[in-house]
């Protein structure tokens, strides 16, 4: 047991079976034979209790007595020997014939926690380069025997040998070192071993192991520091004095981040995120009005901006928010409504304009709301941020300069209509998912995205008119006809790296075959959008790879739809799920070196495919070695021959060689 209460199930008939407890008398460490004997509901110091299921008994047994009843105020450490080492017979009985029994060894110690403090010492991590982490995963109660982890320094040997045959195996159990099949004495034990496994295996112990640190490489001290708190670096490098890189964080002229808040990978709002250079972000952050407290100096910030000989002062706009219900919820309406209001933010918009790696311009917006000093509710904070070139009148943004960057949007042209400029979306469902709610969000490059919603339809649904339907939903994501090929192409100038997309038209609606003249049953329904795209490295500008789409493909796919009924077919709408996906192709710059006939008839020399590899015998002197200069290991290699070629010379058969010819 590992705490005043010990549970077990009691499976099968059920009917007429009484429950009864009794403490057996017994030598210590010594189990009995249990018989059903005395039967009674409770003892002095414990109780049964039966929880009746289906088919099935839940007893418990309890200790009656408080867990202080035992504590120790004699010793000033945790005692070596229970206080209290007593076993329960559990029995299960109809009418008087015994049908089951459950023996439980009762072991109390002293719990000297009560009356001392506890250490105050830190617990000793080990190097989880040496040694592992975790020697006993099963080990989950502390100070307790945890049952069956025979790994458990907490168990006794009288305990353990209750359950010694039941023990956890694997890593869960403790074996957290397994032998490597490269071990020799891994082969032992293996008789599908190869002939030449004696020569090549590795002498080593067990405790020198690959496994150690391989499934994680972590600190090995714990952090004192909570979870919810944000570690920013005190000595913040300044990018700013050789102009700014994508990705590198924005300075003030007084060496700190300029931070707006975002969101982090765990959901979490941070409030001094550094706001890194050419990466875009809308976010929401949600905070009580309670804890709520606006940040200070974010507006009167000054970028620092040395390739311009000064500084950049972010030029702000103010507006008043209308509907405060869009970004407050739960709202209490205080009891003291004299209290002087108070001013909260609840929209920042920030568009930086920047030239090449410079930052020339900043324009913020900001929507402002006026609340109660003591308001209480949620409040639910927006903050956007956008790149847009020096040289965009309006926020047409690039996608790149010249080639595309990770994260921008595609850009598209729709030749067919008056505003042309346009690009590819996809869906944002909300709420039920349903199609006719869901919003759009732009497809953006190099990200791999899968999206879909729901379309209501009727059991009397015409075939005809659904299809139409699906093919027009989906139409609707890639309204375009060309797609930029870089992410700087003029939207005036078709010539200027425009691809043509290439559209694989979805099946024709026509008339419904005749094995879809059923109700709730429709044939060749359009209900996949499928969009691959081709990309590839055209070439770096500045040591950066520039990456260019080379082909734009959609291919609709059909399913069969059915009408699905509950208990009855009642008239009400079913759903169809539609869905769009979006895959980037990379295709290589240069094609790779086909195989030689060689290496196609004679896979035994593939290193890929054996584990004996022949052409990198001479591995340090190959091209795959990479550990030194390959000049080095040419000079040694070169030593060594001549080492053995004077020791050929030097030989016994060589002298007498010379000796004969003398």
């Amino acid at each position: 047991m590992s705490g005043p209460a010990v549970s077990a199930s009691l499976v099968g008939d059920t009917e007429g079976v009484t429950v009864s407890l009794t403490v057996l008398q017994d030598e210590a460490g010594i189990l009995p034979v249990p018989t059903c004997g005395v039967l009674s509901n409770e003892t002095e110091d414990w109780s049964v209790t039966v929880t009746p299921g289906a088919k099935v008994l839940e007893v418990t047994v309890r200790w009656k007595r408080g867990l202080d009843w035992c504590s120790s105020n004699e010793t000033d450490s945790f005692a070596e020997s229970p206080c209290i080492l007593q076993t329960l017979l559990v029995s299960a009985s109809r009418n008087s014939p015994c049908l089951a029994h459950l023996l439980i060894q009762v072991e109390i110690y002293a719990n000297s926690s009560l009356t001392h403090n506890a250490s105050e010492n830190v617990t000793v991590i080990p190097n989880q380069v040496y040694q592992p982490l975790g020697p006993c995963p099963c080990n989950l109660t502390a100070g307790a025997c945890d049952v069956r982890c025979c790994c458990d320094q907490e168990c006794s040997s009288n305990l353990t040998e209750l359950f010694r045959l039941s023990c956890f195996t694997g890593v869960f159990g403790g074996d957290v070192s397994p032998p490597f099949d490269q071990l020799c004495s891994a082969g032992t034990t293996t008789h599908s071993v190869p002939d030449w496994f004696p020569f090549l295996c590795v002498q080593s112990p067990l405790a020198n192991t690959p496994f150690l640190g391989y499934f994680y490489h972590g600190a090995v001290s714990p952090k004192q520091e909570s979870s919810f708190e944000v570690y920013v670096d005190t000595d913040a490098k300044d990018f700013a004095d050789f102009g700014y890189k994508q990705g590198d964080p924005i300075m003030t002229v007084k060496k700190a981040y300029f931070t707006i808040p975002q969101m982090s990978l765990t959901g979490q709002c941070m409030q001094n995120a550094p706001v890194a250079f050419l990466h875009n972000f809308d976010v929401k952050c949600v905070t009580d009005l309670e804890v709520y407290q606006e940040r200070d100096g974010i507006i009167n910030a000054k970028i620092k901006n040395v390739a311009l000989g000064g500084t950049v002062t972010p030029k702000v706009i103010y507006e008043e928010a209308t509907d405060l219900d869009k970004f407050i919820t739960n709202r209490e309406t205080p009891l003291n409504n004299r209290s002087a209001p108070r001013i909260v933010n609840v929209e920042e918009h920030y568009i930086f304009k920047w030239n090449n790696n410079t930052i020339s311009d900043i324009n913020v917006r900001i929507i402002r709301a006026e609340i109660n000093a003591h308001q209480k509710g949620i409040m639910t904070q927006r903050f956007v941020v956008k790149f847009l070139s020096y040289n965009s009148g309006n926020e047409e943004e690039l996608s790149g300069n010249p080639g595309y960057q990770l994260g921008k949007p595609v850009r598209a042209l729709n030749t067919n209509r008056m505003n042309n400029v346009t690009t590819l979306y996809l869906w944002q469902s909300a709420g039920r998912g349903l199609c006719t709610s869901a919003t759009f969000k732009p497809i953006l490059f190099g990200e791999d995205v899968l999206s879909g919603c729901l379309l209501e339809v009727g059991i009397n649904e015409n075939c005809t008119q659904l299809r139409e339907n699906a093919v027009e939903r989906l139409d609707s994501l890639i309204q375009a006809t060309h797609v930029a090929m870089r992410g700087n192409s003029d939207y005036t100038d078709l010539s200027d790296g425009w691809l043509e997309i290439i559209r694989v038209d979805a099946p024709d609606p026509g008339a419904d075959p005749p094995a879809s003249s059923l109700n709730g049953i429709c044939l060749d329904v359009p209900a996949r959008l499928s969009i691959r795209i081709l990309i590839s490295d055209a070439g770096a500008v500045e040591g950066i790879t520039q990456q260019e789409i080379l082909g734009v493909e959609t291919r609709f796919s059909s399913v069969n739809w059915q009408y699905q009924c509950g208990l009855t077919c009642e008239h009400k709408a079913d759903l169809l799920p539609i869905s769009a996906s979006v895959q980037f192709i990379k295709i290589p710059a240069q094609l790779p070196r086909p195989l030689t006939r060689f290496q196609i008839n004679y896979t035994e020399y593939d290193c890929n495919r054996n584990e004996v590899c022949w052409p990198q015998l001479l591995y340090p002197w190959t091209q795959y070695y990479q550990g030194e200069p390959h000049s080095q290991c040419v000079a040694k290699g070169l030593l060594l021959l001549l080492f053995l070629t004077l020791a050929m010379f030097l030989s016994n058969p060589w002298t007498r060689i010379c000796k004969a010819y003398s």
